[in-house]
């Protein structure tokens, strides 16, 4: 009891920090963000959206699968670390030099040469990212989840401000380019200094081939999401125009954004975290329905919140230059909220070293992706993310279905642990839509809005007893009464 009791408080002390560390280096991303997108044009958005197509492809070799296996494998120490980084760094170099000389075939392809400079500059993440995905790896390992904080705040400030700065001197579409660089550069560099681990000279044939055996259809899996998922970006750059590629991807970002950061935060501390049990398939259920639970009573009303607000949000914050996102932004709230259950399921099964499993499921839900995308093409854009908004749905039903076998967590139960949240979220957003109707201006509109879903949300998870809510009322308790007695 106490082995589960302390792991319940390491995970849940590592969610909180993790999610800490998101929501103040992402807020202040979000804000910078913002600021560029009323500086710079829709146009000069869906040029650096189009490249980060290509780049995010080159980097699941890096970033996915190598540092999971050294998480997943309980013993792995230097040699491993040591043995993965020079792989990995290795790769990255190799494709860094195809994004090179691919650079001038794709600016022919969309008719754009200003491409040719920019791909082979933006490519530079891709070595940058090899190294920051071994350090990550380290710091999820041992649990570490404060060293992000530093890292994450310094690069996202000053890469924030050089872009802002380049952005006002006329610059375009590098100033985004320079804030993607210098963020890594920064992450990567704080995190060397924070992070007490160097690479060794140190490689070992018999351990990159184990770690690989896991690693590979981890990798494979990413890459078929990731194409799947950047497909969308290319077909709408090749088909329709970089201002619609533009206003679909702007509308993405507001969920996204949000959506990812959670997801990072459950990834990098659930895994570990299961991984350390993985022998004990009730812990591993336990730690799944925590994450399920805790995940789905901030997510849903996050999501339902910015549906209902979404016109008079992008209205204030980004002009009415990009009211065109707003349906998409709309129908990518869908989308996005199911994502984090979707993770907490797939990490579930790969902390048992079922990675065969994940590699199987992700080529299902992606014959069925790539189905529904193509067919959803001569109908347009908004269509395009439609289709997509369903196939969302698809892949979560998937991805639960080997629970019930691996770790006795099926369909019902988990729709059970999800339903208390998405009820009250439901009639949290539609009371909030409803206040849109009143005359009013746009500012004052959407600062009510935003109260009153706060005060309802958390009025009915009083009301109702939400486990979720009562758990994290108890945390705060706690250390609000560990900060006094310490002072």
């Amino acid at each position: 009891m106490d082995e589960k009791n302390s792991l319940k408080k390491q995970v849940m002390s590592g969610l909180i920090w993790k999610f800490g560390e998101r929501i103040i280096a992402q807020g202040i991303s979000f804000v910078i963000s913002i600021l560029l997108a009323r500086i710079l044009m829709p146009e000069q958005y869906g040029t650096i959206a189009l490249l980060l197509v290509f780049i995010n492809l080159a980097n699941v070799f890096v970033t996915n699968g190598l540092g999971e296996s050294l998480i997943q494998k309980r013993d792995s120490g230097d040699t491993e670390f040591s043995t993965i980084f020079y792989c990995s760094l290795a790769m990255s170099v190799v494709l860094y030099l195809i994004m090179f000389f691919l650079a001038r075939p794709i600016a022919l392809f969309y008719d754009n040469e200003e491409l040719v400079v920019l791909i082979r500059v933006l490519s530079l993440q891709i070595p940058l990212s090899s190294v920051k995905t071994i350090q990550h790896a380290y710091v999820s390992k041992h649990m570490m989840f404060k060293k992000f904080f530093f890292s994450t705040l310094g690069g996202t400030v000053v890469s924030g401000v050089i872009g802002i700065i380049m952005a006002y001197n006329g610059f375009g579409a590098w100033a985004l380019v320079e804030q993607y660089l210098v963020n890594s550069v920064i992450d990567m560099t704080v995190l060397f200094f924070t992070v007490p681990w160097r690479p060794k000279w140190l490689f070992n044939k018999k351990a990159a081939k184990q770690l690989f055996g896991f690693g590979w259809k981890i990798m494979l899996s990413q890459f078929i999401n990731v194409l799947y998922t950047e497909l969308r970006s290319l077909i709408i750059g090749k088909v329709y125009t970089s201002a619609q590629l533009a206003y679909y991807n702007r509308g993405n970002h507001f969920p996204s954004l949000i959506i990812n950061n959670i997801n990072t935060s459950i990834s990098n501390v659930l895994f570990p975290a299961m991984s350390n049990v993985n022998n004990k398939i009730e812990n591993v259920k336990n730690l799944t329905r925590k994450s399920m639970k805790m995940s789905s009573y901030i997510i849903f009303p996050l999501m339902t919140g910015m549906m209902a607000v979404a016109e008079p949000m992008v209205k204030v914050l980004l002009t009415d230059k990009w009211l065109f996102c707003v349906p998409y932004l709309q129908l990518c709230c869908i989308f996005w909220m199911f994502q984090p259950l979707q993770t907490a399921n797939v990490q579930a099964i790969k902390a048992v070293g079922r990675s065969d499993i994940c590699l199987k499921l992700e080529i299902i839900k992606k014959i069925i992706g790539f189905g529904m995308l193509f067919a959803s093409i001569p109908f347009g854009v908004f269509v395009m993310v439609v289709s997509n908004t369903l196939f969302g749905m698809i892949s979560m039903l998937i991805n639960i279905r080997p629970n019930k076998k691996l770790i006795n967590y099926g369909y019902k139960e988990q729709f059970l642990d999800l339903l208390p949240s998405f009820l009250l979220s439901a009639f949290m957003g539609g009371a909030v839509y409803l206040i849109s109707f009143i005359p009013m201006h746009k500012l004052a509109t959407l600062i009510i809005q935003i109260v009153a879903g706060i005060v309802l949300y958390v009025a009915g998870s009083y009301l109702f007893k939400i486990d979720s809510f009562t758990y994290l009322l108890g945390f705060f308790k706690k250390r609000k009464g560990k900060g006094a007695k310490q002072k």
